[in-house]
């Protein structure tokens, strides 16, 4: 068994108080339990800064996290024993988000260990809608050397969130990992933990004639190996199966570009497709 517990803290890591309905009075947005949790209140409003954490009596656990109702019920891995999720209601980011994330005052959050039979099930392991730009304790989590002005709408974590709109370019739903015109633009996908892969699928940003593409990428793995995809003009996902590997991070690199007049290219989603190796749910 493990003990979860959900709280919502200020910018001053005070816990924040909430009421659960409209006629109780305010407690504090918190909720403790075993191998399942959930945190609801009817009275409650973000504030830009607040903080969701989640703590764990024991690391090394996969859970099924659902923190917004515009966030997807997601299977993460926190290989410690919490994780920080930081509310941002400010500035770029907004522009990057559906309009209802974190707003409103009715919310409902959970936690969930996940079963060894979920864990054993073939899978797109480099989900995670609920990545953010900064590393803060959940997996998968995708990173980059480069990211476009720094603008939250071209973050690599863009590239993971399981929204495959790509016949624009920027604003929500349109979110991408834009390389800024960088030559060695290079994204990286932690998993935190071995996962046994054997495919993966490239979504390009498909906003032409605004958007060029790349006719050939490479696929680094952990374990020093590698793979080059042949890829093309193409709004639809494309497709590649490789002898099976086990890793724990893979490397989109080497983006070689076609040479139409376009100086941007972008990538919507990556997926890769396997199986977690991990005894830590036992």
């Amino acid at each position: 068994m493990t003990q979860i517990s959900l709280t919502i803290y200020d910018q001053k890591h005070q816990v924040k108080k909430g009421k659960r309905t409209p006629e109780n009075e305010p407690t504090l947005l918190q909720a403790t339990a075993e191998d399942f949790v959930t945190l609801a209140s009817q009275e409650y409003c973000y504030e830009d800064g607040d903080k969701i954490v989640v703590s764990l009596s024991r690391s090394g656990q996969f859970v099924w996290v659902t923190l917004d109702e515009t966030l997807a019920t997601t299977l993460v891995y926190i290989k410690g024993n919490e994780w920080i999720y930081p509310v941002h209601l400010s500035g770029n980011a907004k522009e990057a988000a559906p309009e209802g994330r974190f707003a409103g005052k009715s919310h409902y959050l959970s936690v969930r260990v996940a079963t060894k039979e979920e864990l054993a099930a073939y899978r797109n392991v480099a989900l995670n809608p609920h990545d953010q730009k900064e590393f803060l304790g959940a997996y998968p989590h995708a990173h980059a050397n480069v990211e476009t002005r720094d603008d939250a709408t071209f973050f690599a974590c863009n590239a993971i969130d399981g929204i495959f709109a790509n016949t624009s370019h920027g604003n929500y739903p349109y979110g991408s990992w834009g390389i800024n015109q960088q030559a060695d633009a290079a994204l990286t996908i932690d998993f935190g933990h071995e996962v046994r892969i054997d495919q993966c699928a490239l979504t390009l940003r498909a906003d032409f004639p605004h958007d060029s593409y790349w006719q050939q990428v490479t696929l680094a793995f952990s374990d020093g190996s590698q793979e080059i995809l042949q890829t093309v003009k193409s709004s639809q996902p494309q497709r590649f199966s490789f002898q099976p590997r086990t890793v724990t991070w893979v490397k989109l690199h080497e983006l070689i570009q076609n040479d139409d007049p376009s100086p941007f290219p972008a990538l919507t989603q990556i997926e890769v497709f396997g199986r977690s190796i991990q005894e830590e749910n036992a």
